[in-house]
């Protein structure tokens, strides 16, 4: 609860943000005056926004794939060669070589 300009002495206090109170960046209000902050701005027509867009992205995404197919790969990788073995198999016992070989009968 703030005191009212009577109980203040009677002067009524300065605006919060004018005449050299600081407020401080948006989340972090009442710190300390920032010095020697030096800003630069560049027009918006004088920007290169796509500068190096292709060569970033290739390499950004070669490190992306490098990072994460020790993860992936040998899951897919054992899915597949059992995939690929169970297709064999199938084949194999539904030939005649296979109908000779088990009788009719699927081997367990």
């Amino acid at each position: 609860m703030q005191p009212t300009p009577k109980l203040n002495g009677g002067a009524a206090p300065l605006p919060v943000g004018k005449y050299g109170h600081y407020l401080g960046h948006f989340g972090h209000f009442g710190g300390q005056p920032q010095k020697g902050i030096i800003t630069y701005g560049l027009s918006a027509n004088r920007q290169n926004p796509l500068a190096n867009t292709a060569h970033d992205a290739v390499f950004n995404i070669w490190r992306r794939f490098y990072s994460q197919v020790f993860f992936w790969a040998p899951p897919f990788v054992a899915g597949y060669l059992i995939l690929d073995w169970a297709n064999k198999r199938n084949h194999y016992l539904n030939s005649k070589a296979g109908h000779a070989e088990f009788g009719g009968e699927e081997e367990e």
